[in-house]
């Protein structure tokens, strides 16, 4: 048996972070004034900006880049490996990119797949969003749909 522990590290990190634990992140950078909520699993190769907040239970892959000042509920999955094949892809180099702008808000419970998601968007909880997001406005659903404007 190979019983491994939830950690932080390899992480470089800005001022005034605060992780509670437990926490799994590992070679990932974090802004300062970033806050991280119990639960939480943050992968290799994800940039966290400034002053945002990640809530309990939240799962950010590899290769996310969150925006400054953004905010993300309980509970939400980002995925990068979309199994085009119909199975896991082993190289990871291969993956989509999620990129999130600044000021973004995702609400509890959403899934966010290989996207952009343009700065001051909102996202419902639950929603999941499969395209890329690039006007500013409210979203929601299944799949995430404009609500209205902002």
């Amino acid at each position: 048996m190979d019983l491994r522990q939830t950690a932080v590290r390899n992480v470089t990190c800005g001022e005034n972070v605060v992780i509670y634990q437990p926490a799994n992140l590992y070679n990932c950078t974090l802004g300062d004034d970033v806050f991280i909520g119990p639960f939480v699993e943050i992968q290799s190769h994800t940039h966290i900006g400034n002053g945002s907040k990640i809530q309990s239970h939240s799962f950010i892959c590899e290769y996310v880049t969150l925006g400054e000042r953004c905010f993300i509920g309980h509970g939400v999955m980002f995925a990068n490996d979309m199994f085009r094949d119909g199975k896991p892809n082993p190289d990871r180099k291969s993956w989509g990119r999620i990129v999130i702008g600044n000021d973004v808000s995702i609400g509890s419970g959403a899934t966010i797949l290989a996207v952009t998601i343009c700065d001051g968007a909102v996202i419902g909880a639950g929603s999941v969003v499969t395209k890329s997001i690039s006007e500013k406005g409210v979203y929601a659903g299944n799949p995430a749909r404009l609500l209205r404007r902002l």
